[in-house]
């Protein structure tokens, strides 16, 4: 067997065993890279109606919400063509707690999610001193 064919197969083998499926933070299951990092996690001490809000706010200033899931308060957007995620969850009745999934093309876009986290809790501000 010649180089060229054996870089080829093990080029294809490392592809094939790369590409799997990504839960997301609605439950459900999205084709991409596994071993990304593509989630943010912040808790605030706030209600679940007011981040719920907030993440409104910026998902619709940012791009394009698909999915508003107001019974388990999760949210599918389009931002900068990459697919966004974001999950609010009560934690113990004072703390809330918020996930920002982002994944684009080739697996999970971190910065993305890192600056709408920061909006959400800017945006969270913005409401409080109104």
């Amino acid at each position: 067997m010649s180089i060229k064919s054996l870089f080829s197969l093990a080029v294809c083998t490392a592809l094939v065993l790369g590409a799997g499926c990504v839960g997301t933070q609605t439950g459900h299951s999205t084709a991409g890279v596994p071993f990304t990092k593509d989630t943010i996690t912040s808790h605030y001490e706030k209600p679940a109606p007011m981040l719920v809000n907030a993440t409104r706010e910026v998902l619709k200033r940012n791009g394009k919400i698909l999915v508003d899931n107001v019974a388990n308060n999760t949210f599918r957007a389009k931002v900068n063509q990459r697919n966004v995620w974001v999950k609010v969850t009560d934690v113990d009745g004072k703390v809330t707690a918020v996930f920002v999934q982002v994944r684009g093309s080739f697996g999970g876009d971190i910065y993305l999610a890192a600056e709408i986290s920061k909006q959400i809790a800017l945006q969270l501000t913005v409401a409080q001193n109104q």
